[in-house]
């Protein structure tokens, strides 16, 4: 194996232009993997959805930039991943429904209030709390209440699959964008 990543750093390949260029795959094993590995994720842009509900009378929050759509539509379902290392998430995934807001492009501070490790993530914050529980931050692009469905390891992550019970889209609400580690806002290219 030692020798396939050598020759696969070692590689010389064509490009369109016939000219040949050197590429260099770094090994998964390499002392710099793990921030190149976080710097190469870190340039896939993605949208940011803040995870919120009431677990016996308090507000529990947390934010992910690791989530998806389109799991299923029928029924519908969206997922995130969650680092095992986190403290929120063993308290927020007791809640009877999660609500998740797809935050806006103003939301920014709320991003980095409700990821914060410190203080009260709710503080001024403008949500909105269901009778289920859930909450949702006012403003947001897109709200899903859930329920979870199923939690899989998945290296130092566990991989979370909820169902969507019910759905509110704010037409016109620009999306947050995580890209590069960094907030953005989209532009139309067209």
């Amino acid at each position: 194996m030692t020798g396939d990543r050598s020759q696969a750093r070692d590689a010389i390949h064509a490009g369109d232009n016939g000219i040949a260029r050197a590429f260099d795959l770094l090994a998964a094993d390499h002392p710099d993997a793990a921030a190149r590995v976080k710097s190469a994720f870190g340039a896939f842009p993605s949208g940011v959805a803040a995870l919120c509900a009431v677990v016996d009378g308090v507000k529990v929050g947390m934010v992910a930039s690791s989530f998806s759509v389109g799991v299923s539509f029928d029924p519908p379902m969206v997922m995130f991943s969650v680092q095992d290392s986190s403290t929120t998430w063993p308290v927020l995934k007791q809640a009877e429904r999660i609500g998740i807001s797809i935050l806006g492009s103003a939301h920014d501070a709320a991003c980095y209030q409700l990821s914060s490790r410190k203080g009260d993530r709710f503080a001024g914050l403008d949500v909105q709390e269901l009778d289920s529980g859930a909450i949702f931050v006012h403003d947001a692009a897109v709200w899903l209440e859930c329920v979870i469905r199923s939690e899989i390891p998945a290296g130092d992550h566990h991989v979370v699959v909820l169902e969507v019970t019910s759905l509110r889209v704010a037409e016109g609400q620009e999306p947050l964008v995580y890209h590069g580690t960094r907030f953005r806002q989209l532009r139309a290219v067209s």
